[in-house]
């Protein structure tokens, strides 16, 4: 498994929020086969961080393509940093 990981700065709750309904309401992009979405968000320094995972290589690159080429407007804010990860371990709670 491959995680896709984008920092972001200037980045208002209110785009936060604007993004939140927007995937709430819609279906997931076909040429963004991720299998999970983490968007985390520290609204006092307004940067946040999308975490994208992907099951295979040819997931992650034709998610990662269709994400560099999405226009700016269309991402949480300014991005700083982009990374390639190995998802060495990954743990879930089963507490309520």
């Amino acid at each position: 498994m491959l995680a896709r990981v984008v920092s972001f700065e200037g980045v208002s709750q209110e785009r936060i929020d604007q993004l939140t309904q927007e995937m709430n309401s819609g279906e997931q992009p076909a040429d963004i086969p991720a299998t999970e979405m983490l968007l985390l968000h520290d609204p006092d320094s307004q940067k946040s961080m999308a975490i994208l995972f992907f099951e295979t290589e040819e997931d992650y690159a034709r998610g990662h393509a269709t994400l560099d080429a999405m226009p700016s407007d269309n991402t949480p804010g300014n991005r700083t940093g982009i990374g390639k990860y190995n998802v060495a371990t990954r743990m879930t709670s089963t507490r309520a």
